[in-house]
């Protein structure tokens, strides 16, 4: 256990920037300073006994889901709280460096669309991560495979998780000093709590951005296929907009219902943004790309608009794509465009678009209800 606490103070070491770390930071101590207040490490040290007593010995019955890196468990504390529990598998893609970054990441940094930690176990060769339990799964739980019965997300509250998780990025990029890049978004890693309010989780692979005059942070190419930006899969090259690609990606599944890789088609269609690209050069062809299991109910204009902010998201080009603080202010009018069918009507499934308003002062329509509308 001392040999994890020292990593922790090294890290520390690298994730404030040199001008904010008072030289207070001891070997041996969790203790820092930071912009003059002294603080900790808030995330609570757990024994391995104690979180096999809240999963009843990682019985299967407690089992949320599995990947790459171990196996997530519904358990319950002594105070009674309930968690999740991650439990990573020593042969797993997790080791101990991404183990720790996310510790210290969640551990640091606050933000009501990111996960909270709740605390670690690091006994012996044990790997365990602690967080708040998410009673209503992921992203990715709402969207693909829906088992018969199971609520199908509206257009609301699909823009409502887009404009949370898009906050959750904004954070990490534009909050976070030095700025934080997340690595790793995509649906299963947006968990939704009640009122399927969105937060970002598995921080194991972010990396801290570039800082000065660097552009970039060179790094072992890491990351899902199929939400990879090219750039960095083709030069290991990391930056900021790395993240905004991937967030494009997943803004794609949010409106087409599609996943980022369909293994089950062929051609033009197994890639999303591949099957997507060329949609999105004919607006007539836009109804065809929302989710089917919308039958229709989404508003035209919405539609059209959350389709634009994707499309840019997903230049090929990184400097052609926004910074996330622009994605956050668009995804935050439309989700703010409460749509109701009954009211507004059920679109034709063969619907056209009509082309989008030429004047001037149409294009430039402010201050509806105190939100500003982005031209888009």
């Amino acid at each position: 256990m001392r040999s994890f606490l020292l990593d922790i103070q090294e890290f520390q070491l690298l994730f404030y920037h040199p001008n904010k770390l008072k030289a207070k930071t001891l070997l041996g101590s969790k203790e820092y300073v930071k912009d003059g207040e002294s603080g900790h490490i808030g995330a609570k040290i757990f024994t391995f006994r104690e979180l096999a007593v809240a999963t009843r010995n990682f019985r299967g019955d407690c089992l949320l889901g599995e990947g790459g890196f171990g196996r997530v468990y519904k358990g319950q504390l002594d105070s009674n709280q309930i968690v999740a529990i991650k439990q990573l598998d020593r042969n797993g893609l997790q080791g101990n460096r991404e183990f720790l970054v996310e510790v210290l990441m969640l551990s640091l940094l606050h933000h009501p669309n990111l996960v909270n930690l709740t605390g670690y176990c690091a006994d012996g060769d044990q790997r365990l991560l602690v967080y708040e339990y998410m009673p209503l799964g992921s992203l990715d739980d709402h969207l693909h495979d829906l088992t018969p019965g199971k609520k199908v997300l509206d257009w609301n509250m699909r823009m409502k998780i887009a404009a949370g998780a898009a906050k959750g990025l904004e954070y990490l990029h534009d909050r976070a000093s030095p700025p934080v890049i997340y690595r790793d978004l995509k649906c299963s890693n947006i968990l939704l709590g009640e009122g399927y309010h969105p937060k970002l989780s598995d921080f194991g692979l972010a990396k801290l951005g570039p800082v000065g005059d660097n552009t970039h942070v060179s790094t072992r190419v890491m990351g899902t296929y199929g939400y990879c930006a090219p750039e960095y899969a083709m030069t290991g090259q990391l930056t900021l907009k790395s993240d905004v690609y991937s967030f494009g990606v997943v803004l794609l599944e949010i409106i087409t219902g599609r996943k980022a890789i369909e293994n089950s088609k062929t051609g033009g269609e197994h890639n999303l943004v591949a099957w997507a690209k060329p949609l999105f050069r004919d607006r007539r062809k836009f109804s065809q790309m929302a989710d089917p299991m919308l039958q229709g109910q989404y508003p035209e204009r919405g539609l059209y608009q959350a389709l634009a902010v994707a499309a840019m998201c997903v230049q090929e080009q990184p400097n052609m794509r926004p910074v996330i603080a622009d994605v956050v202010t668009a995804l935050s009018y439309l989700a703010a465009q409460k749509f109701d069918s009954d009211t507004q009507g059920v679109q034709n499934l063969r619907w056209t678009p009509a082309t989008p308003p030429r004047t001037r002062r149409d294009a430039d329509k402010r201050q509806k209800g105190g939100s500003y509308e982005p031209r888009w």
